[in-house]
């Protein structure tokens, strides 16, 4: 708990053991996943050269995501949600044993510019994370008391962004030295490590609430619950329109080799800079109280990273470009702990699976519907037009999201 003193401890949340254990497996799970999109993406790009494949990477994942997101936040609300982070686990790292078997198989012979199983696998993944995630979100709020919630969103945030520091460019690293076969091999290993992490977790499920009626007037009791939150509403559009127009993550192969002119090892600092910025930040606010002004606070910080995404695609340095990104994963940073901090402080237990699950329909599929998108905008617009139209577009959400919804321009301390 927080200093008695009324002091802020940011340390508090890390003293609970089981939080600690939920956060070292968030971490290792978090890090297999992102060592495993790039070395895909690379390894789609190498094999055809494409930005539109790496889209379509993108859209593999999103579309299952999408269809079994709502069920996935049922099963949360329903079932133990540790124990249906640990099947997800599994499924994770059962998806990455048959890309290893894949790439295992194609590494040469008539597969060896084959894509399409890549994307099969991909699609599986989708529906595993439809899944993990909103069980993981409600798990992490059990484990703690409502007055840590700020704090753990925090270090949750934290985590999830070192890993995507470190998963990217140790990715990199080992596609270069040792190739995609055993960058494969090592996402699976970190994905089973992960779930020896949850097996260390002491977890007594909140009793179910009973609820009558079939599973889709659950599902719809949560999506009536988010419509009805205009706050949150508002906060979970903002974001949404921002990922989806705003990132350039799909399309950093393309910049990494035809504008910066660097190869994997460039790459994996490139798909890390964001993340960086957002590790730095996150300690930052970890050792600070609650925001104030947290609404104009969200509303600066996604516009800022709009700008930053114009920024990065009209350079042609890599140091400057690792600095906007970086810049872009630090306000990124901000908007994420004041969303799920609004998340969890707004929705009741029983229905924190749900809700959490038409949050990731909005969040989570925009960063890959966005894939796509960018692939897209980049086959038609050009690579560099593409990233400033994005951009611009999220400058334009932001400024529509600030007439819209004046209840989030006054919002003020999170807590």
């Amino acid at each position: 708990m927080d200093d008695p003193s009324g002091a802020h401890d940011p340390y508090a949340v890390l003293r609970n053991p089981d939080y600690r254990w939920f956060i070292v497996s968030m971490g290792l799970i978090t890090l297999g996943l992102q060592m495993q999109g790039l070395v895909v993406a690379w390894q789609v790009y190498d094999r055809t050269g494409d930005p539109l494949a790496l889209g379509l990477i993108g859209l593999s994942e999103a579309l299952p995501f999408l269809g079994m997101a709502l069920f996935g936040g049922h099963a949360a609300d329903r079932l133990n949600r540790l124990r249906l982070c640990m099947a997800s686990t599994l499924s994770l790292a059962l998806c990455s044993a048959l890309l290893v078997l894949f790439t295992w198989r194609s590494l040469s012979g008539p597969l060896a510019r084959a894509v399409v199983p890549v994307y099969g696998i991909i699609f599986l993944t989708g529906i595993v994370r439809a899944f993990y995630r909103p069980a993981n979100v409600a798990l992490g709020t059990d484990l703690l008391p409502k007055e840590l919630y700020a704090s753990g969103s925090t270090w949750r945030v934290s985590v999830f962004h070192t890993g995507m520091v470190i998963g990217p460019a140790f990715g990199g690293l080992v596609y270069a030295w040792r190739g995609p076969l055993a960058a494969h091999f090592l996402v699976m290993a970190l994905l089973l490590c992960g779930f020896l992490g949850l097996l260390l977790i002491r977890y007594v499920p909140k009793p179910v609430r009973p609820k009558e009626g079939s599973i889709f007037a659950s599902l719809g009791e949560g999506l009536r619950f988010v419509f009805s939150q205009r706050l949150l509403l508002g906060a979970i559009s903002l974001d949404l329109f921002a990922v989806l127009f705003g990132g350039a993550v799909a399309v950093l192969p393309v910049f990494a080799r035809e504008i910066l002119r660097t190869g994997p090892q460039g790459l994996g600092a490139l798909r890390a800079a964001p993340a960086v910025g957002s590790v730095l930040m996150g300690l930052t606010m970890a050792h600070l109280p609650p925001l104030r002004r947290a609404g104009r606070t969200l509303l600066v910080c996604v516009a800022a990273f709009g700008a930053t995404m114009i920024a990065f695609a009209l350079s042609r340095s890599f140091l400057l470009s690792l600095l906007l990104l970086a810049a872009s994963g630090a306000v990124d940073n901000v908007s994420v702990v004041l969303r799920s901090t609004l998340l969890q402080m707004v929705t009741p237990a029983h229905m924190l699976g749900r809700v959490s699950s038409v949050n990731q329909v909005f969040i989570g599929s925009s960063n890959e519907i966005g894939a796509f998108e960018s692939g897209v905008a980049a086959r038609f617009l050009g690579l560099v037009p593409s990233v400033v139209f994005g951009g611009c577009m999220t400058l334009l959400v932001v400024a529509f999201t600030t007439w819209k919804v004046p209840e989030l321009r006054h919002m003020d301390r999170i807590e």
